[in-house]
């Protein structure tokens, strides 16, 4: 053959034409392996090796067109043949109706494919199941769960469940995988379990179609416990390409990172996650988490997710409990290690972004940091959850509430998130919306005491009954009272009926000297005496009971003079004890340290505070135009004797020096 001619030879042999062919056909079966193996549960690799064996028979094929030739005589040597062009038209016509008939079934495949909807890239990661005999191994089972959502957290491509709507099929007999996958909203469910023995770890797992109920992919593990941390990316990876989720360079990086070294240290981290996590933001579950954490970083001073943990722990602490300097200090430091130890860490930059919001109240600022840390974990629900929260805080009530029903999409079975929804509806005063955002906060967390005392209130705020929150409360099993949540709010329900024996009765009882009611710190129980002792008319109980928790007041000023709640707190006792220049002035400073341009949701108790200052101390006049404001002013509510709602006028003793105002009968009658 002649060198010059091989292109033209190539053509007479009808290689072109059955290099199309092959091209074709091999393509549909790939598309049949991909689409037909996992319902019957043969394995991804065997999909791989399709793939491979048609690569290689490829050149084989090209080969074979050169050397032989189909006649109507059968398959013969090229070189053997006459040259006959007709010969030549009827082998040519014979693949090219192959061509077109497999170019006709590709069309109608990718037709199908353009028009039916894509299967959405979803998932949720059931809880593993312990296999193991000893049942503290469950830990184990529980972090690689958690840290296998981490890491598919971080994969833009895939919508992933979080781990708090999935916690609640931890302990279920059967799993019916088509309704949990409806109930979460999403396509796919993985199981697995986790056996260890002496120092070797096996972890089954299978990805299930959760509308079928079919097996799409299955793998086992092996490995010793010393390797057992890094196994989740491994896990991730594999998972996002049964899903056909893409992974940019950056993610497979982020996803294959071990977060530690040290099995240990990541034991006690997990064993903190459920105390930082849960959903009544108690200051003994954060001190219990901060422990835990800190313990695991004494392990690995490198493990900068739990650095990043611990940031959050300490902010949350600030922020819900004690705004002290001290645990600002400790926050930031613990997230700027976080980063400085992994400066891609979504947890950190989240972690930071809390510091800069709660501490800083630097909208933007956090803002910044919470973007940052969407790019790094697009399905991290909680990044969303304080966004919505800042517009709160910015006065966009609306774009905060339909932030939140996003965001539950995401984590449909987060009570946080419903936690948020009922409070943002209540401070609007929308009743009939909180009473069924609290019935879904009650499913989800059952064992929730904010939530069943949260009922308890709503039901008084819209319908004027009282007894509901002591109804409630009776069903809270004896000796639960968690910072003293539950004395505090059955003083409050026993002063809302008037029943001052009651209440005297439920504070001798507890044991303890300071108890949750007001914000910025814990209460002393002596400030909740002497409001019983002044109701029931006994001013000079009253007034020892109010010294004492004047000086516990007036030294967590001392101690936070930055903090609003205290100063407001500290005016309160005042207007109560009769020093009216001193209540004035503390209530105004809370005023001015958190006015409502700039927190429109904290920014109102302060105006709420000093609303019932004035009215006890006789500023009616400064009182009424006040109160009648903030009946309109959404955010003027809370569950304590400062909420501003109209059962609350109407049933408080605390409002009772303003009974007898004609404006002020006139503003409970009209609303």
């Amino acid at each position: 053959m002649n060198p010059g001619n091989f292109f033209e030879e190539l053509k007479r042999r009808n290689v072109y034409r059955a290099a199309a062919a092959y091209g074709v056909v091999a393509w549909l079966l790939i598309q049949v392996a991909t689409s037909v193996f996992p319902f019957f549960n043969i394995p991804g690799g065997t999909i791989r090796l399709v793939v491979v064996v048609l690569l290689l028979g490829f050149p084989v094929a090209m080969i074979v067109a050169w050397i032989f030739e189909w006649t109507p005589q059968g398959l013969r040597r090229t070189d053997e043949m006459p040259p006959s062009p007709s010969t030549r038209r009827s082998t040519g016509r014979k693949l090219d109706f192959v061509i077109i008939g497999a170019l006709l079934v590709v069309i109608g495949v990718l037709a199908w494919q353009r028009f039916t909807p894509a299967r959405e890239k979803s998932i949720a990661v059931l809880p593993f199941e312990n296999l193991s005999a000893e049942k503290e191994n469950a830990l184990l089972a529980d972090g690689i769960q958690d840290d296998l959502l981490t890491n598919l957290a971080k994969i833009k491509a895939l919508k992933v469940i979080s781990r708090t709507s999935v916690m609640k099929y931890r302990n279920t007999d059967t799993r019916n995988i088509q309704e949990i996958g409806k109930s979460l909203g999403v396509a796919n469910i993985l199981e697995g379990s986790v056996r260890r023995l002496v120092d070797r770890i096996a972890v089954n797992v299978q990805l299930i179609d959760s509308s079928t109920d079919r097996h799409i992919w299955a793998e086992r593990y092996d490995r010793k416990i010393a390797d057992a941390v890094g196994i989740e990316g491994e896990l991730a990876t594999e998972i996002a390409e049964a899903l056909r989720a893409t992974l940019t360079p950056e993610e497979k990086i982020r996803v294959e990172q071990k977060p530690t070294q040290n099995p240990d240290a990541f034991v006690l981290y997990l064993r903190a996650l459920p105390y930082e996590q849960g959903p009544d933001t108690l200051l003994q579950d954060y001190k219990h988490a901060a422990q835990l954490y800190t313990q695991a970083i004494a392990l690995d001073p490198a493990f900068a997710l739990a650095h990043a943990h611990l940031a959050s722990t300490y902010a949350e602490i600030f922020h819900f409990h004690e705004p002290l300097d001290s645990w600002k200090a400790k926050a930031k430091s613990a997230a700027e290690t976080a980063l400085r130890l992994q400066p891609n860490l979504a947890e950190g930059h989240f972690a930071l972004g809390q510091c800069i919001y709660w501490m800083d109240e630097d909208y933007d600022g956090a803002l910044k940091q919470f973007a940052l840390a969407q790019q790094l974990a697009p399905s991290n629900a909680n990044i969303g959850l304080l966004v919505a929260a800042i517009h709160r805080r910015q006065g966009r009530w609306e774009e905060c509430l339909a932030a939140f029903e996003k965001i539950q999409k995401l984590d449909p079975e987060n009570p946080n998130i419903v936690r948020n929804i009922v409070f943002t509806n209540s401070a609007l005063r929308r009743w009939p919306e909180s009473t069924r955002a609290i019935k879904r906060w009650r499913e989800m967390a059952p064992d929730s005491l904010v939530a069943r005392i949260q009922a308890g209130y709503i039901q008084f705020q819209w319908k004027g009954d009282p007894a509901a929150l002591r109804s409630e409360l009776t069903q809270v099993p004896t000796g639960e009272d968690p910072d003293g949540i539950v004395t505090a709010c059955g003083w409050d329900g026993a002063m809302l009926e008037r029943d001052f024996a009651r209440a005297e009765q439920i504070l001798t009882v507890s044991p303890l000297s300071e108890i949750s009611y007001l914000n910025g710190g814990a209460t002393p129980k002596s400030f909740l005496a002497g409001c019983t002792a002044l109701a029931r008319g006994d001013s000079g109980l009253a007034g020892k009971s109010f010294e004492a928790a004047r000086k516990v007041f007036e030294s967590a000023v001392t101690e936070a003079p930055g903090s609003a709640d205290r100063h407001a707190n500290a005016g309160l006792c005042y207007a109560f004890m009769g020093r009216k220049d001193d209540a004035i002035r503390e209530g105004r400073r809370a005023v001015e340290l958190k006015p409502e341009s700039k927190d429109a949701y904290d920014g109102a108790i302060m105006n709420c505070f000093l609303a019932l200052i004035y009215a006890r101390v006789g500023e009616n006049d400064l009182a009424i135009p006040l109160i009648e404001r903030l009946l309109r002013t959404p955010g003027a509510v809370d569950t304590v004797n400062y909420s501003i709602t109209v059962n609350d006028l109407k049933t408080r003793w605390e409002w009772d020096p303003l009974r007898n105002d004609p404006r002020f009968q006139k503003l409970v009658s009209d609303n």
